[in-house]
């Protein structure tokens, strides 16, 4: 007898995992031995899980983005055209098709995810549900082969983002949260960075559709030579155009002015690049075959944060100075578990848990202190107010622009 899976965690799973895969039941079967008695053979139970989103995709061709042409200059015009942009582009096929790996994962989650998320629920039970099914789609117990890009984000209402709960996290989602789901998927290395709001009362509806629309408006108005400014611009006009009334009171939708997207290197999820969502006069430009997260987000308070609340998120520094004194030797076997089970992947406390590590906050620490690993602690903006967010990666490639994480809810 089969029971309708009822939590969220299992109605991913059942998605994620081959629901084919036949269970047999312990029997026993009549065998002849040497001797020529008759012996009873068992067979075990043996539900055997294949390998993630790849049984989908028997030949490992993943589905392609949405596609946009380039704009601007007549060079970047005839791109489309160009054989040798052309080339270029096929030799880069297997990275593409990596990108591609992960943002199917990540479409498939998160539509199930969003079809089952109710109030009432655990702000633990919605983060690790979707962060287990990421797992199951990638198909590897290897965390750095594939998995999840960085920890599963849901921030809520003035909370914009960084926020996961912590071991012990009692937070449950209510009716009228507004509720940031920001996670990523990798394969080997190739980061999906992709997010929505999800909110169950409408009258948060012009808020999620000015954050909705002008991270379109970046996605558009980013490609190859555009300067950061100018899509920071962009975005300002379309955010600002908006306004929400809440409780008999007419809100501006603000951008929050110091959060940015970001380009993605392999296993770096800020590569070095911001792109800011209002007029900033940064003339740095976007580059051929760079990857982006165009990200915005839109509040009804000031529009700046600031940290506020218990860190969660953790990231190896990669410009961590030569030969940091680590003084405790639980520091130094922390730093070993991190760099084996992470690398340079960000992650959070409740994946130290995961992985069997106990008491050992003291050691972090002592990391963080010593500059190795870095703290990212929830960012805030006045208590009260709304916070939404919407994000896509895009891929410049030599020819087009592919925004791969793109699906039909957003």
């Amino acid at each position: 007898m089969t029971t309708e899976p009822n939590t969220l965690a299992e109605q991913i799973e059942k998605v994620a995992l081959d629901e084919t895969a036949e269970e047999t039941h312990v029997n026993e079967a009549t065998v002849e031995g040497n001797s020529g008695e008759k012996k009873k053979k068992k067979k075990k139970n043996n539900k055997k899980k294949k390998g993630g989103i790849n049984q989908f995709f028997p030949d490992g061709v993943f589905p392609e983005g949405e596609w946009q042409e380039y704009t601007g200059s007549e060079e970047n015009l005839k791109r489309v055209t160009d054989e040798e942009k052309r080339y270029l582009d096929r030799q880069a096929n297997n990275k593409w098709n990596e990108f591609r790996k992960g943002a199917e994962i990540h479409r498939r989650v998160r539509q199930t995810a969003q079809k089952n998320i109710k109030p009432g629920m655990t702000m633990t039970e919605v983060a690790e549900s979707i962060e287990n099914s990421v797992r199951a789609y990638s198909g590897t117990d290897d965390s750095l082969k594939g998995g999840m890009g960085f920890p599963c984000g849901v921030s809520l209402n003035h909370c914009a983002a960084h926020y996961t709960p912590n071991a012990g996290d009692k937070v449950v989602l209510q009716y009228d949260d507004v509720m940031k789901v920001d996670f990523g998927v990798h394969v080997n290395g190739h980061i999906i960075d992709c997010a929505w709001t999800q909110t169950f009362n409408e009258r948060y509806d012009p808020l999620l559709n000015a954050v909705k629309e002008a991270t379109n408006t970046g996605i558009k108005t980013a490609g190859i030579d555009v300067r950061m400014t100018d899509v920071g611009e962009a975005v300002e006009e379309v955010m600002e155009s908006y306004e929400v009334e809440l409780d008999g009171k007419v809100y501006p939708v603000k951008c929050i002015r110091n959060l940015q997207g970001h380009n993605i290197k392999p296993y770096q999820i800020h590569g070095g690049k911001s792109v800011p969502i209002v007029k900033n006069g940064d003339t740095t430009k976007m580059e051929e075959g760079e990857t982006f997260a165009i990200e915005t987000f839109g509040s009804t308070g000031k529009g700046y944060v600031v940290h506020g609340g218990e860190c969660s998120h953790y990231m190896k520094n990669l410009d961590a100075p030569p030969n940091a004194p680590i003084r405790l030797d639980r520091a130094k076997k922390l730093m070993q578990a991190i760099d084996k089970n992470f690398g340079s992947l960000p992650f959070c406390r409740r994946y130290l848990d995961r992985i069997g590590e106990e008491k050992y906050l003291l050691a972090l620490n002592q990391l963080c202190r010593a500059g190795l690993i870095t703290e990212h602690p929830p960012l805030v903006d006045v208590k009260g107010c709304y916070t939404a967010q919407y994000e896509h990666t895009i891929l410049l490639h030599p020819t087009r622009k592919e925004v791969v994480s793109r699906g039909d809810d957003y």
